[in-house]
């Protein structure tokens, strides 16, 4: 840790320095945030393009409703990474050091809260969309339909939009030396809660519902095998729930520092005063905009269906709205040229084809 000398009484005349700025916490990280978040943007607003192409092909393909939740999540995340990360931190911050018209800095403020909190939200009709398929799974077939999804995620967006406009006022803890106001105290909480207590609580909740109902669905199978007769397998942990657990456990870790470092501004020690509370403030934010860029390496690791897609895109391939079948058709031709390379009979031949072809036996008369 580096430790900062106090300016004395004699140094303060010299440098003609204000007690506003005398008191202001030094960056310690220097130009590594510049360098993070510039590799950020150049990794992450990519793979998520390729992200959305993959799941909005898979969403086309198999008409269901997850797709799009996750479509929605990847959209956010590429709204986030260049309001929060391009807009927010790069040019107002590192290029222009904030010296912007004050309205502008207040609008852009609204609008990365305002993707911030789709980015975020934007998970919760996932979970309970992956709860009623598990714990409710008749009531599932009925409620979950793309057309209903895309309703949800319209709400959620223009919801997510109406709750960044607050935040307009919001202060900026770098530089406000005064301490904490009243305004500021309620767009503190409104935000920790908005942006990770209520979520966490939901994906807590419902998570331990959907692990606690696999449970009792293996004890039970279990049971009929020990008791009866042999019964189908054990259903283990799918990998749309693994998929599911993972992206809000990665959410909840990564958050949390955040989270606790803006209540520790709130009341122990300010951010624009306390060069340490600097430090843990730029590491939390750097923590959290690492969540808009790590969904993609989930995805490929537990879906299937996710890499063959991204393998399509990739390779430049269209793949297929359906599975492919052949055809009787363009089968029984190509089966008898095969028979005939392998026999010179031509009566082999075509009893080889004629399984493909049958015909309706003629009645004797």
């Amino acid at each position: 840790m580096i430790d900062w000398p106090n300016v004395t009484a004699s140094g303060r005349q010299e440098l003609g320095l204000k007690p506003e700025e005398l008191q202001k916490s030094k960056c310690v990280l220097g130009f590594i945030p510049v360098i993070y978040y510039s590799i950020l943007l150049c990794v992450g607003v990519p793979v998520n393009i390729l992200t959305a192409v993959a799941l909005s092909r898979l969403a086309s393909r198999t008409k269901k409703a997850l797709y799009y939740y996750l479509l929605a999540v990847t959209g956010s995340d590429i709204l986030s990474q260049l309001f929060i990360i391009f807009v927010g931190f790069l040019l107002e911050t590192a290029v222009f050091h904030r010296d912007v018209p004050a309205l502008l800095l207040h609008s852009v403020s609204a609008a990365e809260f305002a993707a911030n909190h789709a980015s975020i939200w934007s998970t919760v009709p996932l979970t309970v969309d992956r709860y009623v398929a598990l714990c409710h799974p008749l009531l599932h077939r009925q409620i979950s339909y793309p057309a209903r999804a895309r309703k949800i995620i319209a709400v959620v967006l223009m919801l997510s939009l109406a709750s960044g406009v607050p935040f307009f006022w919001w202060s900026d803890m770098w530089r406000n030396s005064h301490p904490p106001t009243a305004l500021d105290t309620v767009l503190i909480w409104t935000h920790v809660t908005i942006i990770y207590f209520l979520p966490c609580s939901i994906f807590l909740v419902l998570n331990s519902l959907i692990i606690q109902t696999l449970r009792v669905r293996q004890r039970q199978q279990r049971c009929q095998e020990e008791c009866g007769p042999k019964s189908a397998p054990p259903r283990r942990l799918g990998k749309t729930t693994a998929m599911l657990l993972a992206i809000t456990s990665v959410f909840s870790v990564l958050w949390a520092p955040r989270t606790i470092v803006v209540i520790y501004h709130l009341y122990v020690s300010s951010v624009h005063r306390d060069w340490r509370v600097h430090l843990a403030y730029d590491l939390s934010n750097m923590l959290a905009m690492l969540n808009t860029a790590v969904n993609f390496f989930l995805y490929c690791f537990v879906s299937k269906p996710f890499r063959g897609a991204v393998r399509d895109v990739v390779l430049l391939r269209g793949g297929p709205l359906y599975p492919r079948r052949a055809l009787p058709q363009q089968q029984a031709p190509t089966n008898a040229s095969i028979s005939s390379l392998y026999s010179g009979n031509k009566h082999r031949s075509q009893r080889d084809s004629t399984p493909l072809s049958p015909r309706r036996a003629r009645k004797p008369s």
